[in-house]
């Protein structure tokens, strides 16, 4: 049984090792740029550190996921806390298209943001390409998932709860509908 409604919706794959999450986010697109792009309010929802405004430029993520949520972290992801990417940034739009890219077992795989004003909301449309196996795909799309439900907690001022039993509730279902 598929439970995910509205902002829970399950991410789709729409093209070989790739996946894409849309979300509808409170706020005008430059709040959610904001979001994407400044190390003090990204790290409320996926990773801190400095990310250059031009293509070209230097990304650096930092992740501490233990901060984003009351849940303790699994020991099998202890070893991720404090865990840094590094990147490039590929395209950057303000405020509506920010690609990066994003290691990914040895390979560089590319993560796309576009924002569009929905009103007085900002649909977010995430589109990860170039992942290395289905494997990849399935903990992509699971950390998205999860982590855009802290971020559309932060845009509405809420608690995030249970990251962890999140990612997991998600995990086994995008593993049913990307490798099974």
């Amino acid at each position: 049984m598929n439970t995910h409604v509205g902002n829970d919706r399950l991410g789709v794959v729409t093209a070989p090792r790739t996946v894409h999450i849309e979300r509808l986010l409170p706020g005008p697109v430059e709040r959610v740029w904001a979001y994407l792009t400044e190390s003090e309010k990204r790290k409320k929802w996926l990773a801190q550190g400095p990310m250059a405004n031009y293509a070209g430029g230097d990304v650096e993520l930092t992740f501490y996921h233990a901060q984003l949520s009351s849940e303790p972290t699994p020991a099998d992801y202890q070893k991720f806390e404090g865990a840094t990417n590094k990147g490039k940034v590929l395209r950057c739009e303000p405020p509506h298209v920010l690609s990066i890219t994003w290691p990914d077992g040895g390979q560089e795989s590319e993560v796309t943001f576009v924002l569009e004003a929905e009103g007085p909301d900002t649909l977010l449309k995430l589109t990860h390409t170039r992942l290395s196996s289905a494997d990849s795909m399935v903990m992509v799309a699971s950390g998205w998932h999860t982590h855009l439900g802290v971020l559309i907690d932060q845009l509405n001022g809420a608690e995030s709860a249970g990251f962890w039993s999140n990612f997991s509730r998600v995990q086994a279902e995008y593993k049913r509908i990307i490798t099974e």
